[in-house]
Formats: C-alpha cells, structure tokens, sequence
C-alpha cells in the first residue's frame, strides 16, 4: 500500500462506514454538495471519491446498473457522446450482508473528456471513472460509490494550478495507492452501520 494509511471512515454521520486513505479530504462541507452525497478529494492529484444515496432506480436491470449510471453520468457531464466504456463486472461486499449472503456491487469502468465546473470543451481533462452500484432494495435505495482519477491534465483546465498539466504521475511513482485499489477498498468494505439512514431501514 506504498504506506498508506487505510482505516474505516465514518460517512453520512457514522451510519455507513468504508475505508480508503487518509489522503482523501472531505469537502462536503465546504463545497454546495447535497446531503446525500459524500465528497472526498485529493487534491494534490486531483482524485476524487464520491459517495451518493439515490432513490432506486427500479426500471433499471441490475446487472447493467453499473454501466446506466456510468451513462448518466457522462451525459450530465455533456460527455455521453466521447464515453469509452473500458469494462464491467461485479464485487463482493464482504462487511455488507443482505440476508445469508454478502451483498454484491455492480461496477463499470469508463474514460472519458470532462471540464470542471463551467469551464469548456476546450479545458477538458480525460479522466477514468470507477463507478460501482450497490443496490439496497430493502430500503430502496441505490447506492454509488465513484472515483475519479485524472489521466490528462489540459494546461487551460483549473486543475492545472494544483496539478501540473500534461499525463498524470503514477500513484506508484509517488507513494499512493492507485485509484483502481482504492475504489476496490471503498466498494468491498462499504457497511451500514445505521439502518434508519433510509427512513426505518430493512
């Protein structure tokens, strides 16, 4: 884990619980994020993980949530038409039981342009996306865990102030967990602590 610190990490006030590096700062507080959302940053390699609580979504297959939500996501972003979808599967939750068995996420995995905040097409960054669906039909809510991990920096994107323009540094090179683990980390120890989260919970 290149020394990383790893632990559980309280979100939504202590009723869900996951783990991922202490790198990663909330800024729910101090950005306008909704109350079901969770944001998490590293700003120094401008990654992201974001935590969101959605009603169901209960026209959408299961098996193909991971890559509807990873469309929706693109086309919100005015990108829907530049997605490459890089490939879909599944993950086991280990801390999340639903009855017998532990829960199962539904992931996709994608690359696509995006700008930050109002910036244009022509500040566009290209960046992975790890999305993963954790479908909580007892409380009919979905669950989405996204992390955000930036290949390309343009020179005229905000994010160059911070990190420097051009082909992201490895997290290796650097001392990090690369953004593929640490979403794997956040998805497979993702645990609900507190059920009434979701109105009365199971």
């Amino acid at each position: 884990m290149a020394g990383e610190s790893c632990v559980p990490k309280p979100l939504f006030g202590g009723a869900i619980f996951t783990t991922f590096p202490d790198r990663f700062q909330d800024v729910s507080n101090i950005r306008e994020v909704p109350d079901h959302q969770e944001v998490l940053v590293d700003p120094s390699r401008d990654e992201s993980l974001i935590f969101e609580l959605l009603d169901l979504k209960g026209e959408v297959d299961d098996a193909g949530s991971a890559l509807w939500f990873l469309q929706d996501i693109a086309n919100e972003q005015d990108a829907g038409d530049n997605l490459v979808v890089e490939h879909s599967g599944t993950l086991e939750l280990a801390a999340l039981h639903l009855g017998e068995a532990p829960a199962v996420a539904a992931t996709a995995v994608g690359q696509l342009a995006v700008s930050k905040g109002r910036q244009g097409r022509e500040a566009q960054n290209i960046v992975r996306i790890y999305l993963a669906n954790i479908r909580l039909k007892n409380a009919a809510t979905d669950v989405l865990i996204t992390a955000y991990e930036p290949l390309l920096i343009n020179p005229l994107s905000e994010s160059a102030a911070a990190v420097a323009a051009g082909p992201a540094i490895p997290a290796e090179q650097v001392g990090c967990l690369p953004m593929s683990e640490v979403f794997k980390l956040a998805v497979t120890n993702f645990n609900v602590r507190d059920w009434n989260l979701f109105d009365g919970g199971p």
